[in-house]
């Protein structure tokens, strides 16, 4: 069994002055923890407590005391050498709000505003005819594609080859398009998190790494963090990544220079220290504290629960402020619950886990079980499954093109693997499952249409018919092959068949099989491949869709 700390645990002398300014923004009826709550946390990780897996570390504070501080498994399977609180590990996307506590300095400082143009700092981002401003790179509204999925359309993705800010910034200036207006909707992106830490040592006159040193760490008092920003150096005490491959292991490590978007190297009690400091004792003031927890506000007026580098909403019903973390084989989730004075970190060096889960599973013990599921089921209106059987067919997306297949199974209406509640005696409108998001279809002689509205977009649907496989003719399949160049991805696909079956293959030698979803849109693993076609009906081009790339345009060569 892991070791455990006492009770509880000072931060170190570099908060200690704050510590009673922490109870002041504690609530002051604080849900209390179980008295075995060390024991169900252990059972949490169960999984991991052995000396032949990777495993997870685990910081618990309350009121600024260190409550629980324990390890699982091993930060390197090669030497035997176990995880304990004190190992370093990569936060992944966790990261993102020490760039945005980095940028707000500034701000802070005067030496820029949160609403300038990202052009007056970076002019290598393209002029898209709308200004781009450093919030809409913070809040993941500004409509950039993210870098690493074009570059991962070439074959030679994150995972695949050493990347430098360099290569991000060559990635973006060179993008022809957006994914869409900037404000427009939330998209997560980490091109826009790249781009500020780029903006940090333009504006500061000195690296980012060194930067965020002296303005962030060591105020904090987090001396066992450092960005990566060179995955060559030594770090004393890192732990090694690893993904699972069936019952064995493999080493997982970033081979990036890429930070900013990810890349922090910490540990469970470094990020403890920063939530105290700068959210309970307001270290760098309380309008550091405002801005950093600021939600985003979309165009038409709707407020996203995303700030800067945070998730503001709630957790299970309580009032939370959030991230989760992913690079690699490194997982991360870092909570704060302000109403009970409570923070959570997690880090681990192995990919299958679920960071979310796991931190709050870890806060609900803590909390004393108060976290509520999300509701399974909501208050439905009766409607005859005739009525329901009308709105079955495949809908695609009207800006995307990505099809979801409505059916009714067991006498309830699904879209995709969602359920739809009627909410409404007419059978038209639907709670789609409990994610809060409504649709409402409708029938005109132009034929049908849905609009399923929710926190961050409105999206608009239209009834196609599908194509199966055996539908595919040669002549389908004929008029498309040939080579495809996209220019803002810098790399062609061969388009060829065998038997009667469509693929790509793209340099050096990857196949790419591809499937028929409805007339002139193929499915693949390089995402929703549709046909471009000219005015005479002639194949043009292809535009690949991606969750992170909306439209990447492939120019027909021959």
């Amino acid at each position: 069994m892991p070791s455990r700390l006492p009770a509880t645990r000072p931060l170190p002398p570099i908060l200690a002055t704050g510590l009673l300014a922490a109870f002041a923004f504690a609530a002051p009826a604080a849900a209390q923890a179980p008295e075995d709550a060390g024991e169900q946390v252990d059972a949490v990780f169960a999984e991991w407590d052995t000396a032949t897996t990777p495993g997870c570390a685990v910081g618990v504070a309350r009121d600024g005391l260190t409550v629980l501080a324990e390890a699982w498994g091993m930060a390197d399977l090669e030497w035997g050498i176990p995880n304990t609180d004190r190992t370093v590990f990569e936060n992944g996307s966790v990261s993102k709000q020490f760039t945005a506590a980095a940028v707000v300095l500034l701000a802070l400082d005067g030496a820029l505003a949160l609403d300038d143009d990202i052009r007056e700092y970076i002019p290598e981002v393209p002029d898209y005819g709308t200004p781009i401003t450093i919030t809409h790179l913070m809040n993941h509204t500004s409509g950039l594609r993210d870098w690493g999925s074009v570059a991962g359309m070439s074959g030679w993705g994150r995972g695949n080859r050493t990347h430098s800010h360099d290569h991000v910034l060559d990635i973006i200036a060179r993008q022809t398009a957006l994914n869409f207006e900037p404000g427009h909707e939330y998209s997560y992106s980490n091109s826009g998190y790249n781009l500020m830490a780029i903006l940090v040592e333009r504006v500061s006159g000195m690296s980012f790494a060194d930067f965020s040193r002296i303005r962030i760490f060591e105020p904090v008092g987090m001396l066992d963090t450092q960005w990566r920003d060179d995955y060559r150096r030594i770090v004393p005490g890192r732990a090694t990544a690893y993904s699972q491959d069936g019952e064995t292991f493999e080493i997982n490590q970033p081979i990036e220079n890429v930070h900013g978007n990810g890349g922090l190297l910490t540990t469970v009690h470094d990020l403890l220290r920063w939530n105290h400091a700068a959210f309970r004792t307001r270290l760098f003031g309380d309008d550091f504290a405002r801005l950093m927890q600021e939600q985003g506000v979309l165009n038409d007026g709707r407020t996203i629960r995303y700030a800067r580098g945070l998730f503001v909403g709630e957790s299970g019903g309580v009032p939370s402020v959030t991230h989760t973390g992913a690079t690699s084989g490194y997982r991360a989730y870092l909570g704060r619950f302000p109403d009970h004075g409570l923070d959570v970190a997690v880090l681990c060096n192995v990919a299958n886990v679920n960071p979310g889960g796991l931190g709050a599973e870890v806060a609900d013990i803590y909390l004393g079980g108060i976290m509520q599921a999300p509701a399974a089921d909501v208050a439905a209106v009766a409607v005859p499954e005739s009525s329901l059987a009308r709105w079955e067919g495949l809908w695609v997306e009207e800006q995307t093109g990505v099809a979801t297949r409505v059916r009714i199974r067991n006498g309830e209406l699904r879209w995709g693997g969602a359920p739809l509640h009627p909410i409404s005696a007419g059978g038209d409108a639907f709670a789609i499952g409990a994610s809060g998001r409504t649709m409402t279809f409708s029938e005109a002689e132009g034929g049908s249409s849905v609009e399923a509205e929710g926190e961050v977009a409105v999206d608009r649907y239209t009834r196609v018919e599908p194509v199966a496989p055996e539908e595919v003719t040669p002549g389908m399949i004929e008029e498309l092959v040939g080579s495809y160049w996209a220019a803002d991805a810098e790399f062609g696909l061969e388009v060829s068949s065998e038997e009667g079956s469509l693929y790509f293959v793209r340099r050096p030698g990857r196949r790419i099989d591809a499937r028929p979803v409805y007339r002139d849109a193929w499915q693949s693993s390089l995402g929703l491949v549709r046909v471009l076609r000219g005015e005479n009906g002639e194949v043009t081009g292809l535009s690949v869709h991606q969750s992170r790339v909306y439209d990447m345009r492939f120019e027909r060569m021959r």
